[in-house]
């Protein structure tokens, strides 16, 4: 790509009406797709990739575009409480995972197996670490868009060329060639690219893809100050002998200054119970593996990779109704109660073998098992009293409800704490 359109891009992917996130990787970088002179600008592929994103046209059904998966009404994730979403060339092919949200992963790494934090310490090794989609198998926006266009469960084209005749046909086939040259489409090969290349740029827009507009940002920029409850829920969000959420879900401003993605793009096991409503699950041999498989095929040897998927993003999961790979619970409050009640209480959350004995982590096979995270509020024995009540699980609820984009303060007066003061970490942003 000639450097000036990477410059812009790194611009646009900057700029943000709040506080600046973290710029992409360069690693995710797209390939070439024209010549130089050619070269389309950042506004035209992110009007491309807008137009591309919402036309149903480019299905194999004629009815499902990306954004039917993705709403952006719901920041960018899934508008119902569907485990998986249905696709193919009939919309009656239901897929195998829960549809992630597409909002604020621009500051997510290339997937790495041994990821150090940029904090001046190397010696500590988060292990895997980064890319997209829930086994991370894709390193850029472009990769992973590639993916629902062919599969067979989602658009269901069956091939590239397929994806740019249809391109070729849309109303803004003339923008297209203005954009990538008036040959393009004689080269499908370059024209998928310039497709996959334009979407990524969209998904690279700050208003859509990473506003900070949330009650939280706020908060950090010392407009708003959070209710009692909510910070109490900071608190426990916080707490490492409690919610112990932000140690996978950071919360802080990061020393570069950046606000938090509420995710460390690790990969983890939770072993969240088995979903009996997706369709494949019926089969008891099918097993979904994550980062060792069957999705992706790079790690299908390492038994020590099994069970681990994405952290996704806490920024508008209050929206969601599906949550974890599996979309196995459809509330917060059943989420976080997994969290406190998974060992202190397998009873409520794993089926019964037919022996009476409980058969946790039974999405997992039994060699896996040893994968699963046990950092608290995990790890506790049977009978044990959860680390987290009732009434704290409702705090920190009340929490992640802040960090929903679109929040509007009755005031953007600045807030001050009792001592006169902003907190040292709001200050980075007057």
């Amino acid at each position: 790509m000639p450097p000036s359109v990477i410059a812009a891009m790194a611009a646009a992917a900057a700029v943000t009406a709040a506080a600046p996130p973290s710029l992409p990787s360069p690693h995710a970088a797209p390939p070439a797709y024209a010549p130089a002179a050619h070269a389309a600008s950042v506004a035209q592929m992110t009007a491309l990739g807008r137009l591309m994103f919402f036309d149903p046209g480019l299905s194999a059904s004629g009815r499902q575009s990306c954004a039917s998966c993705h709403s952006p009404g719901h920041a960018y994730g899934p508008p119902n409480d569907l485990a998986v979403q249905l696709g193919g060339p009939d919309l009656k092919t239901p897929g195998t995972r829960a549809v992630p949200s597409l909002r604020y992963l621009q500051a997510a790494p290339p997937f790495s197996q041994h990821f150090h934090d940029d904090d001046g310490d190397d010696s500590v090794d988060a292990g895997p670490t980064g890319g997209l989609t829930w086994d991370g198998r894709a390193d850029s926006a472009h990769a992973q868009a590639r993916i629902p266009l062919l599969a067979p469960n989602e658009m269901a084209n069956a091939s590239v060329a397929q994806v740019v005749a249809k391109v070729r046909q849309a109303p803004y086939a003339p923008q297209f060639r203005a954009a990538f040259g008036v040959d393009v489409f004689d080269h499908p090969a370059r024209a998928f690219r310039a497709v996959l290349m334009a979407l990524e740029v969209f998904q690279q827009s700050p208003a859509d893809f990473y506003p900070y507009s949330s009650k939280y940002d706020a908060y950090l920029r010392g407009q708003v100050r959070l209710s009692p409850q909510e910070a109490r829920g900071l608190a426990l969000f916080n707490d490492p002998g409690k919610g112990n959420c932000a140690s996978c879900h950071v919360s802080e401003i990061a020393p570069n200054g950046a606000f938090p993605s509420f995710t460390d793009f690790g990969l983890v096991a939770l072993g969240v119970p088995r979903n009996r409503a997706i369709p494949a699950n019926a089969d008891p041999h099918y097993v979904d593996l994550g980062l060792c498989g069957p999705e992706r095929t790079d790690f299908a040897g390492r038994a020590d990779y099994c069970g681990l998927f994405k952290t996704p993003t806490l920024r508008n999961v209050a929206l969601r109704h599906t949550f974890f790979h599996n979309g196995v619970f459809h509330s917060l409050k059943e989420v976080l109660q997994f969290y406190a009640q998974r060992d202190t209480q397998p009873e409520k959350w794993y089926p019964r073998r037919r022996d009476g004995s409980i058969a946790k982590f039974d999405d997992l096979l039994p060699a896996y098992r040893g994968n699963v995270n046990m950092d608290p509020p995990f790890g506790r024995r049977a009978g044990q009293k959860p680390a987290l009540s009732d009434a704290e699980i409702d705090d920190i609820i009340a929490f992640l409800k802040t960090l929903t984009d679109g929040y509007r303060a009755s005031s953007l007066a600045r807030c001050k704490h009792a001592d006169g003061a902003l907190p040292l970490r709001q200050k980075r942003h007057p």
